[in-house]
């Protein structure tokens, strides 16, 4: 082999690659055959359009038609933009140094590589793009005449495709792409291909794209480890009692009601980083609910069953473990909602068992729903019940595809760049790795939930919806309420949590908490990360709240225990799980939450 200098570039086995390119040949063919014989059993298969995206831009190219002099200026605009770039570049190549049409935002991370900036080609390559991008979403968002679902659903596809086409995402316009292409003589393609298959497969013909080493974690290994026992269990919850770290206990327990749109180890994913192994530390006696991961055989449970089967039948577990007449409760996201329903349920009851409540990132009006409102209207809703009624549920991945396309430059683009492009294998990371870890959605709860709450939006009107034979009335709550929301959620958009505090009657403290859904509520003070709002005022409009609120460092987490405290009770001894009533069943974190679909 000829000598080499800087990296050393290692030749390919002829005989080797002739191998790997017949074994991709014939994985490929058993997928798209797989892939065939499935959708041509599949009553859907062929349907046009059930997202209704086509009739959406149909409808915005005729009212773009109707006013050709704004698209005209809008392509004059682009082409000056582009004149001036080509301008720069030659002078660029002449030696001088002109300051670019246009940059890329700085929390884009797709143009990191340094040749970006110090090749003129690429540095053209990317600002084209940039520009591009920006007049078709200009257009798109110019466009007049458009109800406010069209034109969101519009903008968030556009996006979609705009992400799509970027030059990062193709091998002849990477510079990262083709160094590493041409160190490994074209061995990143080849591993890259290979981990495309993997994914195929994996997907069973549609694409699951690994974001993580899922070899590396093991739940109740390394991660969701605090200890503690499943108390009690039915078809939908196991309920967990986390084992005391302290010798004595606050009087009431915790009760903490996660999503089950995801696993509640997103709680409890490393020591460093657990909130519940943090709370027990403060003395509380905590309960967590794991949800079941629904099959075809509970496509009957609808929103009065995780009522009943979850936050009422976790409420009598946790007296008959403790002898504990009064709770402090927690809600995440979707269990907030839940939480939320149930605290108005038991005020018809005359029901005080729930001393506090606690809800992160929980919205109960549903006016605004941020982007999750695209996915719903009822061309889409009614294309989703017809899938669920072959199945008796909602796959979980297609739950995940939703949320991945939110962010998806980095939770769909930046893994097909590094996956298949550079033939790079994922990092091992805990978040990710639950991320992954997608739950099914049982039909009837899940109709209800997207029909009555966000396409209808009937939690705020007393007496809109109805649970257990209660019409659920969400201004006879006078339960203390303590919000935490967070101010880059793209989930649960913070000015649409906030309005909660305008239809509850009783106390509320809001919080807004520094980053997103998720970084904003895992935030331990140890990491002294991020930093928070608060507001002793709830004025209606949430941007006046945020004008007049103090900014606190570090983790809200503390504040939050010095509120939760004053309903906290007297101290007690700690309670052991298994000791009281109820007999422990398994070790934490329980069965439950190991039903894994991938």
């Amino acid at each position: 082999m000829a000598e080499q200098t800087g990296t050393e570039t290692k030749m390919v086995d002829p005989a080797e690659l002739s191998k790997a390119m017949t074994s991709i040949a014939e994985r490929s063919q058993r997928i798209v055959t797989d892939f065939l014989t499935r959708q041509a059993s599949d009553p859907n298969f062929g349907s046009a359009d059930p997202l209704n995206i086509g009739n959406a831009f149909l409808e915005m190219t005729a009212k773009l038609m109707s006013d050709p002099a704004k698209m005209v200026e809008a392509n004059l605009s682009l082409w000056q933009d582009y004149m001036t770039l080509w301008q720069n570049t030659a002078r660029r190549m002449l030696g001088e140094t002109p300051e670019p049409v246009v940059r890329p935002d700085s929390a884009d991370r797709r143009f990191k590589d340094e040749m970006w900036e110090q090749n003129e080609i690429f540095d053209f390559i990317k600002q084209s793009y940039l520009l591009s991008a920006r007049w078709m979403q200009g257009v798109v968002k110019d466009v007049e005449g458009l109800d406010d679902h069209t034109a969101k659903k519009l903008d968030f596809y556009t996006r979609q495709f705009v992400d799509a086409m970027a030059p990062t995402n193709f091998v002849a316009t990477n510079p990262e792409v083709l160094r590493a292409t041409v160190e490994t003589r074209g061995e990143n393609l080849l591993k890259g291909l290979n981990n495309l298959l993997d994914d195929l497969e994996r997907g069973k013909g549609n694409l699951a794209i690994k974001m993580t080493d899922y070899d590396a974690f093991k739940v109740g290994e390394n991660i969701a480890v605090t200890p503690g026992k499943v108390v009690y269990q039915n078809d939908l919850i196991q309920l967990l009692q986390y084992t005391p770290a302290t010798e004595q206990a606050f009087e009431k327990p915790l009760l903490i009601v996660p999503p089950w749109i995801n696993k509640f180890y997103i709680l409890d994913l490393r020591p460093k980083n657990s909130f519940i192994k943090w709370a027990v530390d403060q003395g509380h006696t905590v309960f967590v609910i794991s949800w079941v991961n629904p099959d075809e055989s509970l496509a009957d449970k609808d929103f009065t069953s995780y009522l009943k089967e979850g936050t009422l039948a976790a409420l009598d577990a946790i007296g008959k473990a403790t002898g504990a007449k009064q709770v402090n409760a927690i809600g995440y996201c979707l269990g907030g909602t839940l939480l939320t329903c149930t605290l108005a349920y038991m005020a018809a009851k005359n029901d005080d068992r729930i001393a506090s409540a606690t809800f992160f990132t929980t919205m109960s009006d549903f006016k605004e729903p941020g982007e999750l409102g695209v996915f719903i209207d009822e061309e889409q809703l009614t294309a989703l019940e017809s899938k669920m009624a072959e199945t008796g549920y909602l796959d979980g991945r297609d739950m995940a595809t939703t949320f991945n396309m939110m962010r998806a430059n980095d939770l769909i683009w930046s893994f097909v760049v590094n996956n298949y492009l550079l033939g790079k294998d994922p990092f091992p990371f805990d978040l990710l790795y639950w991320n992954s870890d997608s739950t099914r959605m049982p039909a009837a709860m899940h109709s209800f939930y997207l029909r009555k709450m966000y396409q209808e939006n009937k939690l705020i009107e007393p007496g809109g919806i109805e649970l257990a034979g209660v019409k659920i009335d969400l201004t006879t709550i006078k339960t203390p309420i303590y919000m935490l929301s967070t101010r880059e959620d793209h989930i649960a958009p913070w000015q649409s949590t906030y309005a909660m505090t305008q239809h509850v009657s009783g106390p509320v403290k809001f919080v807004l908490s520094a980053s997103g859904h998720i970084a904003g509520v895992v935030n331990p003070p140890a990491a002294n990360k991020y930093c928070y709002w608060t507001n002793a005022k709830k004025p209606k409009n949430p941007e006046v709240w945020l004008a007049g609120a103090a900014e606190q460092p570090g983790s809200w987490w503390t504040d939050w225990q010095a509120w939760v405290s004053k309903f906290a009770g007297k101290p007690v001894p700690a309670r052991v799980p298994g000791s009281g009533k109820l007999k422990a069943i398994e070790d934490a974190p329980g069965s439950y939450v190991k039903n894994r679909l991938v």
